[in-house]
């Protein structure tokens, strides 16, 4: 079957990550978690202070940004390395979180790092999930998915997230982070969060993620067969 490039979109904790993980390792495509490598950037920023309002230090520090994934066989997924650093565990936490969306609507941000995203999909057999795949990094993916879930159930499936790596938030907190990133996201003048026409809709509040997997492996099987 011919290799495509699978691009889901949503808003956080809607389950997209998890989701492009293994529907990626059902089909022995290469992941690819764009989200990842924006809070790689965060977290540079933040170690080394740099004025997210300063362009000439945002594009002095891009330079020394250097961002690659290892298969981590323990996690059967994928670690993020920022500089030869493994930072996935750190670029998880809620700090980041708070930072994360201010960072990827910075343009010179985004556009260094949708270059590194679309050289990584030219060989296609790629899944890749973040706010603007289908629509900005590959707007001629084979499949597009959106992904959405109801607010209070993005909330919780977050904070059980957090507790699990140690963070335990209050849920109000959470669902005013979740808020504020889906208004950031969705209004920001590069690479906002949309839903590409061509998209197929997932609402995840009431699957299992094995039902979200199968929908999404069901919808690349259809995709291949028109194709072939």
């Amino acid at each position: 079957m011919s290799k495509i490039i699978v691009a889901l979109d949503g808003f956080s904790s809607c389950g997209k990550s998890t989701t492009a993980k293994k529907v990626a390792a059902a089909l022995s495509y290469v992941f690819v978690d764009s989200g990842a490598m924006y809070r790689a950037v965060a977290l540079y920023f933040y170690r080394h202070q740099i004025q997210i309002n300063h362009l000439y230090q945002v594009q002095n520090a891009l330079k020394h940004v250097h961002i690659t994934f290892l298969y981590n066989p323990q996690r059967q997924a994928s670690d993020t390395i920022l500089n030869d650093e493994n930072v996935e565990a750190e670029i998880r936490k809620m700090y980041i979180s708070d930072m994360v969306s201010q960072v990827s609507a910075i343009p010179i941000v985004r556009h260094a790092m949708v270059a590194q995203q679309q050289k990584m999909g030219e060989s296609k057999g790629l899944v890749m999930d973040g706010r603007d795949i289908g629509t900005i990094v590959f707007p001629k993916a084979e499949l597009k998915i959106f992904m959405t879930a109801k607010s209070e159930i993005r909330a919780q499936r977050r904070k059980l997230e957090l507790m699990q790596k140690g963070e335990d938030l209050p849920l109000e907190q959470i669902i005013e982070n979740l808020k504020i990133r889906d208004e950031i996201d969705s209004n920001r003048s590069e690479g906002p969060l949309r839903r590409a026409l061509d998209a197929v809709d997932l609402d995840t509040s009431y699957r299992t993620l094995d039902e979200q997997v199968e929908f999404v492996l069901e919808q690349v099987r259809r995709v291949q067969s028109e194709i072939n």
